[in-house]
């Protein structure tokens, strides 16, 4: 007996998922579903928050879903979405606080810090950084937002999204190196 996939490609499970067809939605949940957990939680650092945040967003995504042109990618556009929703979040909860004094900054230059850091204490560090460094640390490095996109999403100035930027590489740095001191330390 041959299984015969229902919906063997994306365009016709989303032109199903449009008609409001249960299965196809739930199908399109199960595909994305884990990458845009992941999206939700570089942002917010509680995994069961991230989880709630991610589920607003598939609803905002099949309530929107008539909005998607298939120009571009489908899972870019639900991941934007998603992004939008985690930022919406910190917001609401007021979570975010950006350091408004502007610091001196010299050109930026990329530093490439030779590490045996595991995945797991990199998104600790991450998740250490005060809300406003982590959030534009997010969107400029993992999302590859430029800081003039970051500044119209955030509601503030592109020096100030360079400014976070800044500061985040500086005390992530800082961190990094007194990890590695440490791990040294106890080799």
């Amino acid at each position: 007996m041959k299984i015969i996939s229902l919906y063997d490609n994306q365009k016709g499970m989303l032109k199903k998922a449009l008609k409001g067809n249960r299965n196809a939605q739930r199908m399109l949940y199960e595909k994305y579903a884990p990458k845009m957990l992941s999206v939700c939680r570089q942002y917010i650092k509680d995994h069961h928050f991230a989880e709630d945040v991610m589920i607003s967003g598939f609803v905002k995504v099949f309530n929107g879903l008539h909005t998607f042109r298939n120009e571009g990618s489908f899972e870019g556009w639900v991941r934007r979405i998603m992004i939008r929703e985690a930022i919406s979040y910190l917001r609401k909860n007021q979570f975010v606080v950006f350091d408004s004094d502007q610091t001196e900054m010299v050109a930026e230059e990329t530093v490439f810090i030779e590490s045996s850091l595991q995945a797991s204490e990199v998104q600790s560090l991450v998740d250490s950084l005060p809300e406003g460094y982590k959030m534009v640390f997010v969107l400029y490095v993992v999302e590859g937002y430029k800081h003039k996109e970051i500044a119209s999403m955030l509601d503030i100035s592109e020096s100030t999204s360079k400014s976070q930027l800044f500061k985040a590489r500086k005390y992530l740095q800082q961190r990094i190196s007194s990890l590695e001191i440490t791990k040294s330390v106890q080799s």
